[in-house]
């Protein structure tokens, strides 16, 4: 059984940056691992992803260029550092995992942390 818990949410200010980690509790350097993030109201939305390797990712168009994602097998950490953060980043931001390879589909994830809030005030 795979755990993960994310830590590294909290409260800033637009034009602030903030990074998230997601620890997960046994080897999971052959699980491709993902962020998604979900807004009062609206459903949960893929904004990141990276292969078991580290060597693939792929970013959602709402935070291409501002966010990194990032693993450190060896410490099974996965790290989402998010730069000029504005109000509509506003979310409870979840760690997901699933052997080999990501997908942008929550339902195709096995493994899910508990959320970190993440709120940007303007």
């Amino acid at each position: 059984q795979v755990q993960l818990v994310e830590s590294g949410g909290g409260l800033v200010q637009a034009g602030g940056s903030l990074t998230l980690s997601c620890t997960t509790s046994g080897r999971t350097f052959n699980y491709a691992m993902a962020w998604f993030r979900q807004a009062p109201g609206k459903e949960r939305e893929f904004v990141v992803a990276i292969n078991w390797s580290g060597k693939t990712t792929y970013y959602a168009d709402s935070v291409k260029g501002r966010s990194t994602i990032s693993r450190d097998n060896a410490k099974n950490t996965v790290y989402l550092q998010m730069n000029s953060l504005n109000p509509e980043d506003t979310a409870v931001y979840y760690c997901a995992a699933r052997v080999l390879t990501y997908s942008l589909v929550p339902g195709d994830y096995n493994y899910w942390g508990q959320g970190t809030q993440v709120t940007v005030s303007s």
